[in-house]
């Protein structure tokens, strides 16, 4: 009887990898595919010269400057002169601080004008005419739709993994007990998914389906490893209210300027939420990051992630008016400082990376991420002098093999553990690593690599490495430098997060004891990794076209002007 359970769990090993990575490799197909080729929306053009300017995304910074998407080189216009944006009532014109100003149709205009075909446009001594493109991507957007995957067989794809990872588990534990919690999982994966496509008619879900994979890890792993505190319980739980997160920011940053109206009041929750667990916080591993509420405890700083993005992301228009970073650095050294009050220095460096980020896309400005590194490198020597047991970590870095029952000693056993799981695990539950203290959510990585495989494992980087790629592709297409800013920056975070986890229980990095995204066990982690991915989904201008009014869609395209294109 064991020897028949053996080679059914040997057999369920070997599948799963398969179809894991299937999902994967299927879901960013598809995402690949579908997406509308970089044609011009609209065209300005120059009657004086008979020169065309296509406008080929949504917000267009219009200036001298060689950075502008619309350049031109009237010595009277401003390098950055004004930004024409697309919203869903139509093109709007906003002045961005120029000497001349701008004006439409002869009347100069006061923050953003609206403007339509046939209107003229007058920046210094040149006007332009906004007109209709001609180019029909009618042909080229089918091709590219029948390159996509249907959403509903990768959905049954990972309704057979979740099923093979449970079933592994119910018979290498000889119980039923994994079942509740994989199919309770598998329930709640599918009535998301019925939702997004019916009530929130979204078009496509390999996004969501490949995170949902992630997450089901996760779960099953806390399931089988399930202790007294009822992890499986939680780890489930916050699957649900990552979902219900990812939803409602989905809905409320539909809208950019309603984001913007809300700047101010959100960068003060951030601000909130780091304070309150200074004040009310109980110290874990080291670190006062935690809030108890009775029988439950929350980690604020992991929201605190999601809200610091919406601080840093802003409008093109707001962007080029308001060059200072100065309210944005404010608030990231405020950040970073109260992270280290609470000796969270692994949250604290991830906040510092995704202000790098943020920075960089917010002004191109090389000399400011130099400055800031510069910063942080002093503030890390003062830190190792003051803190001791930061210290031992950095000296124990690059040398655990050399003390493995000492500083080194998680980290000498997960590269131990991860090398005897092989590519296909010894099996869950069957593993040793279990018996380490933060098994399940700081090594969790070697937890998964040594009871399901490296393969299984490494689908994990791999996955939220293609989310930042994807990030990446869809940034310049997206309805908002807004959300090009957030889901690059969310993009970023969730790819550092990873690699100091992995890094770091491999001793690539210092430990840092930050969590892995999606895996590792943690209400509060979960939920966060959920709400960044929202920014990451909203960026993708498919996200959103079903509420666009069709008189809008049908206005980008009729004759070809006789100009030389810009």
């Amino acid at each position: 009887m064991d020897t028949m359970l053996e080679m059914i769990s040997f057999v369920l090993r070997l599948i799963s990898p398969a179809v894991a990575l299937l999902i994967v490799c299927l879901g960013f197909y598809s995402l690949k595919g579908g997406r509308r080729e970089e044609h011009a929306l609209i065209v300005l053009e120059n009657d004086q010269e008979r020169l065309a300017y296509p406008v080929l995304y949504w917000e267009n910074s219009i200036g001298r400057s060689r950075g502008s998407d619309i350049r031109i080189g009237d010595p009277t216009v401003s390098r950055d002169h004004a930004v024409l944006l697309r919203r869903n009532d139509g093109w709007f014109i906003a002045d961005t601080g120029s000497k001349m100003g701008v004006y439409v149709n002869g009347e100069r205009t006061v923050g953003r004008c609206p403007v339509g075909v046939g209107d003229t446009i007058t920046l210094g001594e040149t006007t332009l005419v906004l007109r209709r493109s001609a180019k029909k991507p009618a042909e080229t957007k089918r091709k590219k739709e029948s390159r996509t995957i249907s959403s509903g067989l990768i959905m049954t794809l990972l309704t057979i993994y979740m099923g093979l990872l449970t079933a592994q588990a119910c018979v290498n534990m000889k119980g039923m007990g994994a079942l509740t919690y994989g199919a309770g999982f598998t329930v709640v994966m599918w009535v998301f998914y019925i939702l997004s496509c019916t009530v929130f008619k979204r078009k496509n879900f390999e996004l969501e389906a490949m995170a949902l994979m992630l997450s089901g890890t996760g779960v099953i792993m806390a399931a089988v490893h399930n202790t007294d505190t009822n992890q499986a319980v939680v780890q489930l739980a916050a699957v649900v209210l990552g979902i219900m997160l990812y939803c409602f920011m989905l809905w409320f940053i539909e809208i950019p300027d309603r984001v913007m109206k809300w700047h101010l009041i959100i960068s003060v929750l951030a601000l909130l939420l780091l304070g309150a667990t200074l004040v009310l916080g109980s110290v874990q591993n080291g670190a006062k990051n935690w809030i108890r509420l009775g029988p439950l405890s929350v980690q604020p700083s992991e929201f605190a992630k999601v809200a610091y993005i919406f601080v840093g992301a802003s409008t093109l228009d707001v962007l080029q008016t308001k060059k200072s970073l100065t309210e944005f650095v404010i608030v990231s050294a405020l950040s970073v400082a109260l992270l280290g009050l609470m000796s969270d220095f692994g949250t604290a460096v991830i906040f510092f990376v995704t202000f790098l980020v943020i920075a960089f896309m917010r002004s191109g400005d090389v000399k400011t991420v130099v400055l800031a590194v510069a910063a942080a490198a002093l503030a890390v020597i003062m830190i190792l002098s003051v803190k001791p047991y930061i210290a031992e970590r950095f000296a124990a870095w690059g040398h655990v093999w050399e003390m493995p029952d000492d500083s080194g000693y998680q980290q000498v056993r997960s590269m131990i553990y991860i090398a005897s799981g092989g590519l296909f695990g010894v099996g869950l539950s069957q593993g040793f690593l279990q018996y380490l203290f933060a098994s399940e959510n700081d090594l969790v990585f070697a937890l998964v690599s040594e009871e399901a495989g490296f393969i299984i494992a490494l689908l994990i980087p791999v996955t939220l490495g293609g989310f930042m790629i994807y990030a990446r592709g869809v940034a310049t297409r997206s309805r908002s430098t807004f959300y090009s800013i957030a889901a690059c920056s969310a993009g970023g975070l969730l790819v550092f997060q990873a690699a100091l986890n992995i890094f770091g229980i491999t001793d690539i990095l210092p430990l840092t004891g930050v969590t892995l995204p999606f895996v590792s066990y943690g209400g509060s982690s979960v939920a966060a990794c959920w709400g960044l991915l929202a920014f990451i989904r909203a960026a993708d201008e498919r996200t959103y076209s079903h509420k666009l009014p069709k008189a809008k869609k049908q206005k980008t395209a009729e004759e070809e002007p006789e100009f030389v294109e810009v």
